[in-house]
């Protein structure tokens, strides 16, 4: 997202305002919407909280996927902070980890707002602002025949149809016509590659996401 210039004049906190924030700055999470329960295993980030949403405390959510099905079918949202050092690939327990009850959430412009059982403030959803969004994996809603998520197939081993190992899935690509593979292996010198496999029919074969494999119509030397 790219800021904007509006042309306003920046307003100066002064006297009681500049308290009022202040205190704002200060104030504590209420202690029910903290998770003292330790994090779920299974645990996906989908999301983070760009903004409080009007005043009874909804919150508005960036999905990180086009597709924001799985933040809308999930009734329970972990929200984590942000890692210094930035983009989190494990959720991380800490003493402010906080678990929330969704009781309402659409879509909006992009984004996806909710309203989280016991914030009602607009202050409190402020203090969100920020953290990660993570719901469980078992809480995504089943793919169509023939889809898969994307997290379902990081680390899947993949091989062509001789039964010659190309490497284990790192990532994936999306060039806006069709999804690639970024399949990682080692070079005989034992220094990393990678092999990038179009994730289309001409070149899949099956796809067994609970063997963890994919069989595709790709060579050593492509």
């Amino acid at each position: 997202m790219t800021g904007n210039a509006t042309g306003r004049k920046p307003l100066n906190l002064s006297g009681a305002a500049a308290q009022s924030g202040a205190a704002a700055r200060e104030a504590k999470l209420p202690a029910a919407l903290l998770d003292t329960n330790g994090l779920p295993d299974d645990l996906i980030e989908v999301g983070y909280v760009g903004a409080a949403y009007g005043i009874r405390g909804w919150i508005k959510v960036h999905p990180h996927a086009d597709d924001a099905s799985a933040l809308l079918h999930a009734r329970r949202w972990w929200l984590l902070r942000a890692p210094p050092t930035g983009v989190m690939t494990a959720p991380a327990q800490s003493a402010e980890a906080v678990s929330v009850k969704i009781a309402q959430s659409r879509e909006h412009s992009g984004t996806v707002v909710a309203q989280a059982a016991g914030v009602s403030d607009r202050n409190v959803a402020e203090m969100l602002k920020g953290r990660r969004v993570w719901i469980r994996r078992e809480d995504f809603p089943a793919p169509e025949e023939g889809e898969f998520y994307w997290v379902d197939l990081i680390g899947c081993a993949v091989v062509n149809e001789q039964g010659e190992a190309l490497g284990e899935v790192a990532g994936l690509i999306d060039n806006g016509a069709h999804q690639i593979l970024q399949v990682a292996f080692k070079l005989p010198d034992g220094k990393a590659a990678e092999r990038l496999i179009p994730f289309v029919d001409a070149y899949l074969r099956t796809v067994d996401t609970s063997a963890r494999r994919i069989v595709v119509d790709w060579g050593l030397d492509y």
